[in-house]
C-alpha cells in the first residue's frame, strides 16, 4: 500500500494533479472562514458557541454541505448546495420538458447545453438563497438560542449593504462551481463531489470531539467503533449490484464481424445515491420553516398548527419525525430510480444492437423483466437508505450529538461514495503508467 502511495508522488503528471487538487481544496476551506461584508464576526462566533457549535435545527443540512460556512455567514456560506439543487432540478426536468430529454440524447454537445443551464440555474438559486439567508440573519432567527447577539449579526441594514452581501455570497457560489470544474479538468476528477467530500469531512473532528467532551471518552470510543462498522456496512452495500447477463448476436458489416460477446447490466442496490435523503430532509424542513415565520411575538398565543409543527416536526428525536423521514426516503427512492433508469429505453437500445437477456424475448418482455428486477432490488436499497439516514437522529437522541453526526445520513453516504470513486480514478491513472495500480 505504501509503495503504491509512493508511486503516486513519483509520477510527475499524477503528482501535479494531486497537488493542484489539494491547493484548490485549501482555498475552498479558507473561503469558508472569511466573513461576508457587514457581518459582525464576534457576534457570529458568540452565537455559534451558545448554540453548541452550530446545531441550528432547520439549517443543519445546508450547514453540513457548506462545511459549517453557512452559520458563519462567510463568503462561501451557500457552499455547493445551489449547484446540487440545480443539478437535481435539471435532471428532473428531463422527464417534464421534452427538449431537455432531446438534449440529453444528443451526446456531448447536448449535455454541454444542459451543463450550461445548470450553471445559470445555480446562480439564480444563489441569489435566492443568499437573500433568504440574509433575511433570516437580520431577523435573529438563524440561531435558536435567542441570545441578544444573535439579532445583531449584520452591522449595516442599508439597501446597498444587503445588495453587496447578496452579490458576494452569489459570487462565492459561482467561484466554488468554477473550482469544482477546475478539479475535474486539471485535477484528479470528480471536482464537485470532492468539494462536497471536503465540506463534510471538515465537520467530523468537531462532531466527535463534542461527543467526547459531553459524554466522556468511553462513549467516544464506542461511537467510533460503531462508526467504523457503519462505514464497512455502507461500503459493502454501495459496492453491491445485481448483474443481469446480456448476450449480443453476431452481425456482419461488410467483411467484419461485430458482436457475439457477453456482458451484463449492473443494477446497484442503491441506485438513487444520496438524493432521496436530500429530498426528504428538504421536504420536512418546509413545515418547520413556515411555522418559524408564523411564530407570534412575545406574550401572544401561537396558533394550534404552529404548536403542532413545533412539537412534532422540528425535533429530530421525536418518533413521528423519524417515521415520516423514513417513509419519505423510501418513497423518494422509488421515485428517483424510476426517473433515472428507464427499462424501455435500455430494452430498445439492446434490441437495436442485437442484444438480449438469455431466456427473455427482446422488446417489451425485456423491459418488463428489467422493471421487475429493478422494483425488487430497490426495496432493500430504500430500506438501507432510510436506516442509514436515521443514524444521526438516533445518535442525537441517545448521546447528545448534533444532527450533523458524521457516521450516518447524507454525510457517510457521500464520504464513502466519493472516497471509493476517487480511489478508483487514482488507481486507473496509476495503471496507465505502471503495471500495478493503487488497489490489488
Amino acid at each position: 500500500m505504501f509503495n503504491a502511495i509512493g508511486r503516486i508522488f513519483r509520477t510527475p503528471d499524477l503528482r501535479r494533479k494531486l497537488g493542484f487538487t489539494l491547493g484548490i481544496v485549501a482555498l475552498f476551506r479558507l473561503g469558508s472562514f472569511i466573513p461576508a461584508p457587514f457581518v459582525d464576526f464576534g457576534n457570529v462566533q458568540a452565537c455559534l458557541a451558545a448554540n453548541q457549535a452550530g446545531a441550528a435545527g432547520l439549517y443543519d443540512l445546508v450547514n453540513l454541505f457548506s462545511g459549517g460556512a453557512l452559520l458563519q455567514l462567510s463568503i462561501f456560506a451557500l457552499g455547493i448546495m445551489p449547484y446540487i439543487t440545480a443539478s437535481i432540478i435539471v435532471q428532473l426536468l428531463r422527464v417534464v420538458i421534452p427538449h431537455f430529454e432531446t438534449l440529453y440524447k444528443e451526446g456531448q454537445a447536448g449535455q454541454g447545453r444542459l451543463t450550461q443551464y445548470t450553471r445559470y440555474l445555480t446562480i439564480a438559486l444563489g441569489v435566492l438563497q443568499s437573500t433568504t439567508l440574509i433575511t433570516v440573519a437580520r431577523s435573529g432567527a438563524l440561531f435558536p438560542s435567542g441570545a441578544p447577539e444573535c439579532s445583531q449579526l449584520i452591522t449595516n441594514d442599508a439597501w446597498y449593504a444587503i445588495l453587496l452581501m447578496v452579490i458576494t455570497m452569489t459570487a462565492g457560489t459561482g467561484l466554488i462551481m468554477w473550482m469544482g470544474e477546475l478539479i475535474t479538468e486539471r485535477g484528479i476528477g470528480n471536482g464537485m463531489s470532492l468539494l462536497i467530500f471536503t465540506s463534510i469531512a471538515a465537520t467530523f473532528p468537531g462532531s466527535l470531539w463534542a461527543i467526547g467532551i459531553a459524554r466522556g471518552w468511553d462513549v467516544f470510543a464506542i461511537v467510533l467503533a460503531i462508526g467504523l462498522l457503519v462505514v464497512v456496512a455502507v461500503v459493502f452495500v454501495e459496492q453491491s449490484q445485481r448483474r443481469i447477463p446480456v448476450q449480443y448476436a453476431k452481425r456482419m458489416v461488410g467483411r467484419r464481424t461485430y458482436g457475439g460477446n457477453n456482458t451484463y447490466i449492473p443494477i446497484k442496490v442503491n441506485m438513487a445515491g444520496v438524493v432521496p435523503v436530500i429530498f426528504a430532509s428538504s421536504l420536512l424542513y418546509l413545515p418547520a420553516l413556515i411555522a418559524q415565520f408564523n411564530t407570534p411575538a412575545a406574550g401572544e398565543t401561537p396558533q394550534p398548527w404552529v404548536v403542532w409543527i413545533t412539537n412534532y416536526l422540528t425535533q429530530g428525536s421525536h418518533p413521528l419525525y423519524m417515521l415520516m423521514y423514513f417513509l419519505l426516503i423510501v418513497g423518494f427512492t422509488y421515485f428517483y430510480v424510476a426517473i433515472t433508469f428507464n427499462p424501455d429505453e435500455v430494452s430498445e437500445n439492446m434490441k437495436k444492437y442485437g442484444g438480449f437477456i438469455p431466456g427473455i424475448r427482446a422488446g417489451r418482455p425485456t423491459a418488463e423483466y428489467l422493471d421487475y428486477v429493478l422494483t425488487r432490488i430497490t426495496l432493500p436499497g430504500s430500506l438501507y437508505l432510510g436506516l442509514v439516514a436515521l443514524i444521526p437522529l438516533i445518535a442525537f437522541a441517545l448521546v447528545g450529538a448534533d444532527q450533523n453526526f458524521p457516521f450516518g445520513g447524507a454525510s457517510i453516504l457521500i464520504i464513502v461514495g466519493v472516497g471509493l470513486e476517487t480511489v478508483k480514478q487514482i488507481d486507473a491513472q496509476l495503471q496507465q503508467r505502471h503495471y500495478e495500480g493503487l488497489l490489488r
